[in-house]
């Protein structure tokens, strides 16, 4: 699976940005997990929001509220919608996709480049 992310950039605080990506490949379309990570300087990796397939959300508690994911399964992308930017989202954002074959027991957890998301103050 390969992941293409674009939409990074520089906004001020209380802007907003929209991150986009899109997976291709042998993507297992009945149980998988598309969303985002990010690395904040001085911090380890951190998730930021995930989909399901089905249309299950997880966000991390910074974020609740101000960023929204979604996605396309026909086009198979995932959007981040991220608005109330602040200061502390400044960071390096990776799109992130998963999958687990229950039959074989087996996954993959697979990161693409990153995009870089700059709020100033």
């Amino acid at each position: 699976v390969q992941l293409q992310a674009s939409g990074g950039g520089l906004v001020q605080a209380g802007g907003s940005l929209t991150l986009s990506c899109t997976a291709s490949g042998n993507i297992y379309s009945s149980n998988n997990h598309l969303g985002w990570y990010r690395r904040i300087p001085g911090k380890q990796r951190e998730l930021v929001a995930t989909i399901h397939n089905g249309g299950d959300t997880k966000y991390t508690d910074s974020v609740k509220g101000r960023f929204t994911i979604s996605r396309d399964n026909a086009k198979n992308m995932v959007y981040l919608q991220m608005n109330s930017l602040k200061p502390e989202d400044t960071g390096v954002y990776y799109c992130y996709y998963s999958d687990h074959v229950p039959i074989v027991d087996e996954g993959m957890e697979v990161w693409g480049k990153g995009t870089q998301v700059t709020v100033s103050s």
